[in-house]
């Protein structure tokens, strides 16, 4: 089935968004990667064609993987440049993304601040408004994912409620969270659904999809991070989504470290970006304190088994490869990704040893 119709915070700019700074876990990681395989990586999903959702995570991850503000503020005003009438950002072509525009939200945040430029700050508070008051939502205010059908999606997990979050609005963030769950998620397998149909009341595709999974681990992970101290108990509810959701993944993993593309049938593909995205998911909240050491063993061999798949040009093979997504290839989020799971292991690295402050 065709899916879509269609940071490093460790900056001095880029730690003004983080509301909650990270707690040292107190393992002593190994040598992050060598950076001239991720400056491959990198190269690599700079140089792919991208739609508004792959703009936004090709910009968080330069702005995860810190060092590059210029490039931040680049991509940021390429979104800019590309934004509709309404508000969304980034929009290459009329793929009916209601959600997938908010993923450019954060990084148009950041370079509003770090230039002054009060266009992309305008940018970014159009986009909040219309995920507040005019994309199309259910009947409980959840956000559907595109404007052609009523349809609530596990990618707008990723998408929108991060970008809510940091844009001062984690009370939202957290209500689009659950109300998503609320339609996809299956409490026996511990694993979210890909679609739901609001006008049906069914699932348009009931498929535990690794990467849709990953989309949400990794979404919520974002939230977590973003939220105001006082949010004791909304982050402590997001925090155990986030754990039944690895553990969901965990129980289908593969003997290789990897995951089939449907996570519980073993005739669809060997897919590489859920592994990425779960390690990217358990290193920030190893980092952040939230998960303890929990699973540090499982991320450490997904992140080989994911590395492992990096060519000499810096692609990540056997990602849910684009255009299509319904085989495997290579594909923006798939780069992103090996860039954020990087970022992340490397600032757990960082703080562990001493070399960032408390």
């Amino acid at each position: 089935m065709e899916r879509r119709h269609f940071l490093k915070y460790g900056t001095a700019a880029g730690s003004a968004f983080i509301l909650n700074k990270d707690k040292s876990s107190g393992t002593c990681p190994e040598q992050v990667r060598p950076n001239e395989q991720i400056e491959k990586v990198k190269r690599a999903m700079l140089s792919m064609q991208r739609h508004a959702w792959e703009q936004g995570v090709a910009a968080q991850a330069i702005l995860e993987s810190g060092g590059d503000v210029d490039l931040v503020v680049l991509m940021a005003k390429e979104a800019f440049l590309r934004r509709w009438e309404d508000g969304r950002l980034g929009q290459v072509c009329d793929n009916h993304g209601v959600t997938d525009p908010g993923a450019n939200g954060e990084a148009v945040l950041f370079a509003a601040k770090v230039t002054g430029d009060k266009l992309l700050r305008t940018a970014a508070d159009r986009m909040l408004e219309y995920l507040l008051r005019r994309a199309p939502k259910t009947s409980e205010g959840v956000l559907y994912h595109i404007d052609n059908k009523p349809q609530v999606w596990i990618d707008s997990m990723y998408m929108a409620p991060p970008f809510l979050a940091v844009a001062g609005r984690p009370d939202e963030a957290v209500k689009q969270i659950e109300g998503m769950r609320r339609l996809l998620w299956n409490p026996k397998k511990k694993l979210f659904s890909q679609i739901w149909d609001d006008g049906r009341h069914d699932f348009e595709r009931k498929d535990f999809w690794g990467v849709g999974n990953g989309w949400a681990a990794a979404g919520m992970s974002r939230v977590i991070r973003a939220l105001p101290t006082e949010m004791t108990g909304e982050k402590a509810r997001l925090v155990g989504y986030v754990k039944d959701v690895i553990d969901g993944c965990l129980a289908c993993q593969r003997p290789d470290g990897l995951f089939h593309d449907v996570l519980d049938n073993p005739k669809t593909f060997v897919e590489t970006n859920l592994a990425q995205m779960l390690a990217y998911s358990i290193y920030r909240g190893h980092l952040g304190g939230w998960l303890g050491k929990i699973h540090m063993k499982e991320a450490d061999r997904m992140r080989e088994a994911s590395l492992a798949k990096v060519d000499s040009l810096g692609l990540v093979q056997g990602a849910c490869g684009s255009s299509e997504f319904s085989s495997p290839g290579v594909a923006t989020e798939g780069q992103a990704f090996c860039l954020l799971m990087e970022a992340a292991r490397g600032d757990l690295g960082r703080f562990t040893t001493g070399r960032e402050g408390a």
